[in-house]
């Protein structure tokens, strides 16, 4: 669901409802004196149905929006535990490799490091905007990628301070291309690798998703921004890449898909 549509299509409910009120009014004005007219019964039912629509409206746009708060509180909360952890951890790192070196245990200090410093890049990778729930977001998609055995590489080159979306749209964006991504890599057997890029150039942002994962036929990549379109078997898929697509089309701009044998790739360019 695109919020900015619902508003839209709520200030014209309102509208019609505003319009009903007045016939309403006419209507009875005209009448009172002699039987009820049908159009009575009609312009009360307008309304009424007019204002359960808007209710309606109104209480699916607040929910789709407080789950997308939710989902970005939590993966802030989440990287403000792993940054008190790590600064929690870190002299104790210090300390034990600092003891591997003064005991000549050179190889063991290096394989000691090896994870420590993985851990502590990760975070570093992902704290390159300026956007904190972005940050979070793109933490919690390489733990998800490092769980699933997929090398992810964040390229971050712009801090994103004139983005014309807010930062929980951003991510609906970017947590469904990552998610689709990292879903695709579950289909190879090794050597699986994801790499998210964040540019920026004059007027233009521009993210790029990519995966070394399975290609995408070309009788299907038209179909793949469709509602209720999927490449999954499972039931409950199909509407992500309808999400992006409806966000990015909102603010004019642009989201395509390339995919062959050696890498799937969603770019989406977003006007500054």
């Amino acid at each position: 669901m695109n919020i900015k549509k619902t508003v839209k299509a709520l200030l014209i409910i309102n509208g019609l409802q505003f319009i009903a009120a007045i016939l309403l009014w006419l209507v009875i004005g005209t009448h009172v004196l002699g039987r009820v007219n049908p159009a009575v019964y009609l312009t009360i039912g307008i309304l009424l149905l007019s204002s359960l629509l808007t209710l309606l409206g109104l209480y699916a746009a607040s929910r789709y929006q407080d789950d997308s708060y939710r989902e970005s509180m939590k993966n802030l909360e989440n990287l403000n535990l792993k940054l008190r952890a790590q600064r929690h951890d870190y002299l104790n790192h210090l300390q034990v490799i600092y003891g591997l070196l003064q005991l000549g245990e050179y190889e063991d200090a290096r394989e000691y490091m090896e994870p420590v410093f993985r851990d502590i890049s990760r975070v570093t990778k992902a704290m390159k905007t300026s956007q904190p729930a972005v940050n979070a977001l793109l933490q919690a998609k390489m733990e998800s990628a490092e769980k699933n055995g997929i090398d992810m590489v964040v390229e971050v080159g712009t801090p994103l301070k004139e983005i014309p979306l807010e930062p929980w749209e951003l991510c609906k964006i970017l947590s469904n291309l990552i998610d689709n991504a990292i879903t695709a890599l579950g289909e190879r057997e090794k050597d699986r690798k994801l790499t998210v890029e964040i540019r920026q150039e004059k007027e233009l942002y521009i993210f790029r998703i990519r995966n070394n994962g399975p290609a995408i036929p070309a009788d299907r990549q038209p179909l793949i921004f469709h509602q209720g379109f999927s490449t999954k078997r499972e039931e409950g898929h199909g509407t992500g890449l309808t999400i992006v697509s409806e966000i990015v089309k909102d603010i004019r701009g642009t989201i395509s898909l390339t995919s062959d044998e050696k890498e799937t790739c969603f770019e989406v360019r977003l006007p500054r």
